[in-house]
């Protein structure tokens, strides 16, 4: 595991709640970061989300044929640390759950919000600061 000064520079974050659990993993790369969020029955990559100037989305077909959804799970967590990243962040989202109910699906909001937060937390003591030298 890298270390910037003593400080871990990947994190995992869990919320468990109506019957299932997504995950949060978050990895410092320079002053960029990388984030995985998956969960459910089935973890996947159904989106990849990436900010810079601007946001870029990728959706991957489904098995049926449809586009995942996971960006609106990646969406909820940008908007929570937007103003704490200095360079790029990607978004991998994919999570399933088997005959997912309404409070399932609900759920998957709140623990998205909740893993959100604990990421910004984390992010406070763990901002980087040293920028890149060039010639």
């Amino acid at each position: 595991m890298f270390q910037d000064g003593g400080k871990k520079m990947t994190k995992t974050f869990t919320s468990k709640q109506a019957g299932y659990q997504i995950t949060l993993r978050a990895e410092w790369i320079g002053n960029d970061l990388i984030l995985c969020l998956f969960g459910g029955d089935t973890p996947h990559i159904g989106t990849v989300t990436t900010f810079s100037s601007e946001k870029q989305v990728q959706r991957f077909p489904s098995h049926d044929g449809r586009f995942h959804k996971d960006d609106v799970l990646a969406d909820l967590i940008f908007e929570t640390i937007a103003p704490k990243i200095p360079g790029n962040c990607v978004i991998t989202a994919g999570v399933h759950v088997d005959h997912i109910s309404k409070e399932q699906i609900e759920a998957a909001f709140s623990m998205t919000d909740e893993l959100a937060a604990a990421l910004a937390l984390w992010l406070d003591g763990h901002t980087l600061t040293k920028a890149p030298l060039y010639n």
